[in-house]
């Protein structure tokens, strides 16, 4: 039996000001804006190219309390380059040597070692990892 990861729920303050932020300086696809009454609204993203997608939640008291979500590009300078030129407000690009964080990729290139991060308004952040080739296997992780 395949059990997959469809749906991450995001809490956030305002969620047309998180729904903004995801799509236009983070790049990712709108799906789903339904409203039902005047307190439940659910907004549906998904980053190009995931099977998984974000719900942006209403939930002021636990906005910006997600952290460590990962997503993996096959180029991290070019997620950086795009990130940057919508207003997203990467790091730069960074990897892990001897378990430091050190500027800059990876001098080899070795898949899951150079990232760079991000946050969406309310907080909530992101790793962007570079995986060259292929998507991940599942169960892999980054190193350190």
């Amino acid at each position: 039996m395949d059990w997959k990861l469809e749906l991450v729920v995001l809490p956030v303050a305002d969620v047309d000001r998180a729904k903004a932020f995801y799509l236009e300086q983070a790049g990712f696809d709108l799906l789903v804006d339904h409203r039902e009454g005047e307190t439940f609204r659910v907004v549906q993203v998904t980053p190009p190219g995931s099977a998984c997608s974000v719900a942006l939640m209403a939930n002021p008291g636990a906005a910006g309390s997600v952290q460590g979500l990962h997503l993996v590009v096959d180029n991290v300078d070019a997620a950086h380059d795009d990130l940057a030129s919508r207003g997203a407000g990467p790091s730069e690009v960074f990897h892990f040597d001897a378990g430091t964080q050190v500027p800059g990729p990876d001098p080899e290139r070795r898949d899951y070692n150079s990232f760079l991060s991000f946050a969406d308004p309310d907080g909530n952040a992101w790793l962007v990892q570079e995986v060259r080739g292929s998507s991940a296997p599942a169960g892999e992780s980054a190193p350190g």
